[in-house]
């Protein structure tokens, strides 16, 4: 009877139906970008924030987290310290992945992160007043050997402050001051918060006329500001790319990985992106996320550069 019983049981479990597993996503979406809204990261992360919402039928949408002199990496902790279960996406900066680990905050560190891909290369720029008394670097430097020149930047840790204070080391001089913000626009040069900004062109497009760019950040000259040289050009040493990605948890699925890489890749590759592309001067592609790994390991080894360089 037992035999009889334990048989029975089997033929009715196996007759049941099974519940199925959601497929992915089947509920609401974000994207966490660790600054404030309008800048290219942003603007990017909610074209494919939309295409989510569209493709899947779910809500999805972008969360600004900006951490102030934190920079990046409370938002970035955040985004470490939800499910692994692609509901909750960090779109950041190179800083992230490389110097993360590296802040103290415990949730960063081992590196929590996988990309998904990068897709956004800055046109990041060291700008200032265009009435300022300086109007290349060499004349900066120049100055600021008899005068305190106020630097703003998103955090002393970000590599694009990094490389600024680097330039200012093999250029023979020290900035008067330093300080973290976490918009650095046209208001922060007209109000005189800080003399020189490191920042990215699309902040200061609304006064690209009533300002000086006195370097950019990058492997290319930025076409809007064609004769600005790089910090490359400048000091052959600091070559060292600024992009941004999607990065989630290591331990998310590979089939939702999946998922949100061709919906970014549809977004990034589109014809809207390429005239934003066109607009600001951005770089802006699909970088899968092997390659994407590779490129954060040859970013390491430029950035050891940059580091010995201001003896960190």
């Amino acid at each position: 009877m037992k035999r009889f019983l334990a048989a029975a049981a089997v033929t009715l479990v196996a007759a049941m139906p099974m519940p199925a597993f959601a497929e992915y996503p089947e509920k609401p979406v974000e994207f966490v970008v660790p600054f404030p809204p309008g800048d290219l990261e942003d603007v990017l992360t909610r074209m494919i924030a939309d295409e989510v919402q569209a493709t899947y039928n779910v809500p999805a949408a972008v969360v600004n987290k900006p951490g102030g002199g934190g920079g990046p990496f409370p938002g970035a902790a955040e985004v470490a310290q939800a499910p692994a279960d692609g509901y909750t996406i960090g779109s950041f900066v190179v800083g992230v992945p490389l110097v993360g680990p590296e802040v103290g905050i415990p949730a960063l560190n081992p590196d929590p992160f996988d990309p998904v891909g990068i897709f956004l290369t800055y046109p990041f720029v060291i700008a200032t007043s265009a009435d300022a008394p300086y109007k290349t670097m060499e004349e900066l430097a120049t100055y600021a050997k008899d005068n305190d020149v106020a630097l703003g930047h998103f955090g002393s840790f970000l590599i694009p402050t990094q490389m600024t204070f680097a330039l200012a080391k093999k250029m023979g001089f020290d900035w008067g001051s330093e300080a973290a913000f976490d918009a650095l626009d046209c208001n922060t040069l007209a109000s005189g918060d800080a003399d020189v900004i490191n920042t990215t062109l699309q902040l200061i497009l609304p006064c690209l006329d009533k300002v000086n760019v006195l370097a950019s950040i990058g492997e290319k000259r930025i076409p809007l500001t064609p004769d600005t040289r790089t910090v490359g050009e400048i000091v052959p040493s600091l070559d060292l790319h600024l992009w941004n990605g999607l990065f989630v948890r290591k331990d998310t699925p590979a089939d939702v990985r999946e998922k949100i890489a061709a919906v970014a890749q549809k977004v990034v590759t589109s014809d809207k992106a390429k005239e934003l592309s066109e607009q600001t001067g951005a770089l802006i592609y699909w970088q899968d996320a092997e390659a994407s790994k590779a490129q954060i390991e040859r970013d390491k080894a430029s950035l050891a550069t940059v580091m010995q360089l201001i003896g960190k």
